[in-house]
């Protein structure tokens, strides 16, 4: 490990109320230590660490809302300093994705300045059979300044950490990164039925593909 490499990152999660964020973390921190406090906006700022097959820990630091989305307008102190971002949205939920965009424009208003963070757009709940977001739609959003597009299933632990390890790679460099030895979790409260995870798996890879052109 190389000794000036940072390994400490602050991660803001960001959407609208309901779409699965804090479950989502939740999901990913049980059954390890948890290590929280309520910073001083309001926000719950969750630590989760992981192993590295290069022999060294990450550690994210992540912001979530807290119910905050309910407001008008988040704190600028939420997003300040932040390394990185998810947005989160309901694929059974067309409003939550509409927003999407303003979360994005507040990020990349209060963050970015001049560097451009990574930011992994999230659709979450991907078990569900009511779809109501299609692939074309979400085409549209990779082209304004998201670094991936993950679809995850808080309920059946799919793709659980793959938000992660997208930015994980993006912020130290390191393509061929992964995770080993992390995380205990929870048995899934329901399988993701096989359907739907090739679904799935290919609108990620057709997004992918068409950004790529």
């Amino acid at each position: 490990m190389v000794a000036d490499r940072r390994t400490k990152f602050k991660v803001v999660l960001v959407g609208d109320g309901g779409t699965g964020k804090t479950t989502y973390i939740h999901r990913i921190l049980e059954g390890v230590f948890i290590k929280d406090y309520v910073a001083t906006c309001g926000a719950r700022v969750y630590q989760i660490n992981f192993n590295t097959n290069y022999g060294f820990q990450l550690e994210f630091d992540v912001w979530d809302t807290a119910g905050q989305e309910l407001k008008s307008m988040l704190s600028d102190a939420y997003y300040i300093n932040s390394d990185a971002a998810m947005i989160f949205f309901d694929v059974t939920s067309k409003v939550t994705f509409v927003n999407v965009p303003n979360w994005l424009r507040r990020i990349q208003a209060v963050c970015c300045g001049d560097k451009h963070i990574p930011i992994v757009l999230c659709g979450n709940k991907v078990d569900c059979s009511n779809r109501k977001v299609k692939e074309q739609f979400i085409a549209r959003s990779l082209k304004s300044g998201i670094t991936m597009y993950v679809e995850i299933s808080a309920k059946t632990n799919y793709n659980f950490e793959l938000p992660f390890l997208a930015l994980a790679r993006k912020l130290t460099g390191i393509d061929n990164l992964t995770f080993v030895s992390n995380l205990n979790l929870k048995p899934a409260d329901i399988p993701i039925d096989i359907k739907s995870i090739e679904e799935s798996n290919r609108i990620m890879v057709e997004l992918q593909n068409a950004r790529d052109i």
